[in-house]
């Protein structure tokens, strides 16, 4: 049998995304496959309450919105991040995350990530006890995608992706790795604002994320649907004076894929029948519409541009899966190397994700050719 029960599994998949069979009520996450897609990766954004779809453009812009890198100053970066997920069950799941990106004149800008998600080793021991081995499941996305500018204030976006998703090891019968291919299409916007202490920014960000193909663990018969997701941004960045800014970011989510997984016909759910495509445009028409918007709302001080202090708060309603927390951060960046720090602390002493931790290194490399001429 596996030492670590099915229910840290459903654990894991609640506290990550809103995934997992129908409860009751009161409690109704949506069924989706690769959870780990949706788990914010960066310190930045995961220092302001998970916010990332219309802030200032950073070198982890290919999760939030991967149209702002056609705004970045810095000709080139690249970025590692990692977080030890769900520290209060367990210690040896984790995320690590790399992004980068290259700009090609004003107008233009290629970037790439690697995500790779481990759930920890899992032991298998026989029915007498004996040791049968482990294994280790996980998941990985590899992207690449490209940004340009279509007028001074506003670019748009595209990205590719490929998930591998591997739970079982094979170690497990009838569990097979699933395979899927997804696209992201984003757009940003951003306007300065004459105001008495400088110049203000005002940003609008949206990014449809993981529209593609079904994936599968059992070679097709049974069909989940990636964690398609809208994502709207807003953001106000207000200097105070010379060297001291403060920025208030907000990001609302939906995930666009149908909730109703209770139709049968001769005991076969309809529900894995429905295309992607579909599935966006019924996940309009869920009752419980209001109820499946997850908001975040993110607050950043800065200092001569170098030094970071970050808070913010995620609400997601109790029908999807009741996740609220505050999240804390700083950062400070030093030439052209760049350190940011992220905290979790959530209102439910039974929540997961409490004490959550994320780290973020990332490094100008345009500026560090520059220093090696």
């Amino acid at each position: 049998m596996i030492k670590k029960s099915a229910i840290l599994f459903i654990l894991i998949s609640l506290a990550c995304v809103n995934t997992s069979a129908q409860i009751d009520n009161s409690l109704n996450p949506l069924i989706t496959g690769v959870p780990s897609l949706s788990i914010a990766p960066d310190a930045r954004g995961g220092g302001m309450g998970d916010v990332g779809g219309a802030t200032t453009p950073d070198v982890n812009s290919q999760y939030w919105n991967p149209s702002k890198y056609a705004f970045m100053e810095d000709g080139a970066g690249i970025s590692l991040s990692y977080t030890p997920w769900l520290r209060k069950l367990v210690s040896d799941i984790n995320l690590a995350y790399v992004a980068g990106y290259y700009k090609i004149g004003e107008l233009q800008a290629v970037s790439a990530s690697l995500r790779y998600f481990s759930l920890g080793q899992v032991d298998l021991t026989g029915t007498s006890g004996e040791s049968m081995g482990s294994f280790k499941p996980s998941e990985f996305a590899l992207d690449v995608a490209y940004s340009r500018k279509l007028s001074e204030n506003w670019s748009a976006g595209v990205a590719l992706r490929y998930i591998h998703s591997d739970l079982s090891g094979g170690q497990i019968s009838d569990m097979w790795p699933g395979n899927s291919f997804a696209a992201d299409v984003s757009t940003y916007f951003t306007k300065p604002i004459a105001v008495s202490t400088g110049d203000a920014k005002f940003g609008f960000g949206l990014n449809i994320s993981n529209i593609g193909s079904k994936i599968s663990y059992d070679k097709g018969d049974t069909k989940l649907f990636l964690p398609t997701n809208l994502r709207l941004g807003l953001s106000y960045e207000h200097p105070l004076d010379e060297f001291n800014t403060i920025s208030i970011n907000l990001d609302i989510n939906k995930l666009l894929i149908p909730a109703d997984t209770a139709t049968t016909v001769d005991g076969h759910q309809l529900y894995y029948d429905i295309s992607p495509l579909s599935g966006i445009f019924k996940s309009f028409g869920d009752k419980d519409f209001a109820k499946r918007i997850q908001y975040s709302l993110g607050a950043e001080y800065t200092y001569n541009k170098q030094f970071f202090v970050r808070g913010g708060y995620f609400y997601e309603s109790e029908l999807s899966g009741n996740r609220k927390y505050f999240t804390f951060g700083a950062g400070f960046k030093l030439n052209v190397f760049r350190l940011d720090a992220a905290y979790v602390i959530a209102t439910s002493q039974t929540n997961p994700l409490d004490q959550t931790l994320r780290f973020t290194l990332g490094f100008d490399l345009a500026g560090m050719a520059s220093m090696l001429k």
